[in-house]
């Protein structure tokens, strides 16, 4: 069974943090290739949502705060790790992080990884403008009014 938990920046224990930065490195920077700074100075203006199985982290999703980013609030850094993958938890995410954050008229925009575009749309998301590359990966903005 995972354990849901949504916190604070100020209520991350460093160990967490660490964690979560650790997790959030071996997706990214280790298994996607990517060589980007992910230490980007946002995570203070965040929610963190966290999928713990067994007290690992096994999903994560971070939520920025609406002028900070974007004009709306945004989600990023979604995750998986790779283990447990295929079995539905990147729909448990999703779906945890609506509940808990969608607001009646508020937007949630986010820029998705172009391969997953399918799977946002499920949840209310569509598309806005053109591919670019981040990261040097293909990815789109897509928004999802509330």
């Amino acid at each position: 069974m995972i354990s849901w938990k949504l916190k604070y920046y100020h209520e991350l224990s460093s160990d967490l943090l660490y964690l979560i930065l650790k997790t959030r490195q071996e997706v990214f920077v280790i298994e996607q290739k990517c060589n980007y700074l992910d230490a980007d100075n946002l995570d203070q203006y965040a929610r963190h949502l966290i999928g713990f199985k067994d007290d690992k982290i096994v999903a994560y999703m971070r939520i920025v705060d609406q002028h900070k980013l974007y004009n709306h609030i945004s989600f990023g850094r979604i995750l998986v790790v790779k283990e447990y993958r295929g079995i539905g938890l990147g729909i448990d995410l999703m779906k945890q992080a609506i509940n808990l954050i969608s607001v009646p008229g508020g937007s949630i925009v986010m820029s998705a990884q172009s391969y997953l575009i399918d799977f946002y749309i499920k949840f209310g998301f569509y598309t806005i403008g053109e591919d670019y590359l981040e990261d040097n990966i293909p990815h789109i903005k897509m928004i999802r009014n509330g």
